[in-house]
């Protein structure tokens, strides 16, 4: 619910209203179910809302499943979520955690049940006593599991279930079950808020905050909904905290919090290790040549609008750059976002891995429902190769590399969400067949080094990034002498010019240039039959991107 400026006049006046059964019901629910490991802003924005999560979960437990696992870091939310399905039927329950041990789960305080903080002797408990209850939640099973005892309680257990028709709930951190339970279990994916999710969230925040202390709201609607855009992709924790952090100092909401929102969330994204939010514009006019690939996005451009849609033509979903290092794949996946005034998430797939079993494959879902989230943006995978490059083989790495490989062909063949794709690599020997099919990609383009001309426009660019007139060079000789480099080569020559200039406290000249570009061993040279390699197979597989 907005509140407009004219309502709230120079503090956060809050509209009251009534709340009918269903939703009275709910906030007593949940407060009485939120145990002290909850914050209380999380129990006031929580209250009196709804999700599609939760209906879900509530349909999954009235067909009284014997285990749901639920894999997620926000365990509060799912907390929340469990016990309002739980609550529908007016049953008891039980929590487990190996803090707490086994508690009543509708009974704020209650002391824990004697002899229950161990696993195996809360599993136990439950064996015996499962059918006086509606649902039993643990916390974080799976790391007890490895003990031979507590797996079979818990295998047990969950046959029992079975036969009670009763429910044995996992939240866990982790991302897979051990196989002793996996084929007993029902796995339930916790989505990310929706557009109408992230507006009751922050509401919650500002009414609880604004209890704390007066609060001053300011901002127009149409700055209220650009927060509430760049806030798509997080978790229900992440925006709570960012929008408690953000008014918490000078206890003011209004337009210019949208920056603070902004930084708080590439913050957020970068502590994930997954997605990283880029912010540096590009232009396409700071990329020199590559006419076909830009002529070729702007004609994609159109495709993007409801018009096109009504007439049944689909969106663009994305491109592959293959090219020599260096040779501006990167600036150009800047390029189109800026262009196309989408938001640009850089995707690393050597970050994708993780040390525990399961935890990889959990990883990239995460990152790509994030990104489903925050659409329409382009989504830049930069060099691809070194994250799947053994997908080919099963033995390297027990077959992780190939099962995650399939993961994001799936995703990229199924998405629906308006999320346009960049992906660029430098070696084609290390990529997957699979990937290069037609069909991954709208259109496969090689990048290759920049001919003569586009030299020219290379030094010309990196000349007027750093105040330099390109007129006062002879750019078309420079453009000669750097046959064979890319133009990341080109910049790096300019860079080094420059600090020769300043250390000699000289103006950079022509000849300067000359020197350095003279003293650069060009890619093209060291790497030459790699090179060679690389234009003879793309002549016939790829679309020259100049």
């Amino acid at each position: 619910m907005f509140i407009p400026r004219s309502q709230c006049g120079t503090s956060y006046a809050l509209c009251k209203r009534r709340l009918g059964p269903t939703a009275q019901r709910r906030r007593t629910l949940h407060g009485r179910g939120i145990e002290r490991l909850h914050s209380s802003f999380w129990e006031s924005a929580m209250a009196g809302s709804t999700s599609a999560d939760a209906s879900r979960l509530m349909e999954l437990m009235s067909a009284r499943p014997p285990c749901v696992f639920i894999p997620t870091h926000e365990e509060a939310w799912a907390l929340s979520l469990v016990r309002e399905a739980a609550c529908g039927d007016a049953e008891e329950y039980l929590t487990w955690s190996i803090i707490d041990g086994l508690r009543d789960g509708l009974v704020r305080d209650q002391p824990a049940i004697p002899e229950t903080e161990h696993p195996a002797g809360a599993l136990f408990y439950l064996f015996k006593r499962i059918e006086t209850v509606r649902a039993a939640i643990m916390l974080d099973l799976i790391a007890h599991l490895d003990d031979a005892r507590t797996a079979r309680l818990a295998r047990q257990l969950v046959q029992r279930c079975a036969e009670m028709k009763r429910t044995l709930v996992l939240i866990d951190h982790r991302d897979e079950l051990p196989p002793v339970l996996a084929s007993e279990a029902v796995r339930f994916e916790l989505s990310l808020p929706t557009d109408d999710e992230i507006e009751t969230l922050v509401t919650g925040v500002l009414r609880t905050q604004h209890q704390k202390a007066p609060l001053r709201v300011d901002i127009p609607r149409s700055a209220f909904d650009a927060i509430l855009r760049n806030l798509r992709g997080l978790t229900r924790r992440e925006i709570l905290r960012i929008i408690e952090e953000t008014v918490s100092t000078d206890r003011i909401f209004s337009a210019d919090d949208l920056e603070t929102v902004l930084t708080r969330k590439r913050q957020a994204l970068r502590s994930g290790g997954l997605l990283e939010f880029i912010t540096a514009p590009t232009s396409m006019n700071e990329v020199a040549g590559l006419a076909r690939l830009k002529n070729w996005l702007n004609v994609r451009q159109k495709a993007m609008h409801r018009d096109a849609e009504a007439m049944g033509l689909a969106a663009p979903r994305g491109i592959l750059l293959l090219g020599v290092q260096g040779s501006g794949k990167s600036y150009c996946a800047k390029a189109v976002a800026t262009a196309w005034q989408r938001p640009l998430l850089r995707l690393d797939p050597g970050a994708l891995y993780d040390r525990y079993i399961g935890e990889s494959e959990r990883r990239l879902r995460d990152a790509l429902a994030q990104a489903e989230r925050m659409a329409p943006i382009v989504l830049w995978i930069d060099e691809i190769e070194k994250g799947f490059a053994s997908a080919a083989s099963r033995n390297i790495d027990g077959g992780l590399s190939q099962r995650m490989f399939g993961s994001l062909l799936t995703w990229m063949q199924e998405h629906r969400a308006p999320v346009f794709i960049v992906a660029t690599a430098n070696d084609i020997e290390a990529l997957p067949p699979e990937l290069l099919r037609k069909g991954r990609f709208d259109e496969i383009f090689f990048v290759d080094l920049p001919t003569p001309a586009v030299r020219e426009q290379v030094f010309a660019i990196h000349l007027r990034k750093r105040k330099l007139d390109a007129s006062r060079f002879d750019v078309a000789a420079l453009a000669v002498a750097t046959d064979g480099f890319s133009g990341a080569e080109i910049e790096q020559a300019i860079v080094s010019a420059l600090h020769d200039a300043f250390a000699s406290k000289s103006a950079i000249t022509t000849e300067r240039l000359m020197t350095a570009v003279q003293s650069t061993i060009p890619l093209s040279i060291t790497m030459d039959r790699k090179v060679a390699a690389l234009r003879t197979w793309a002549a016939t597989r790829c679309v020259p991107a100049d």
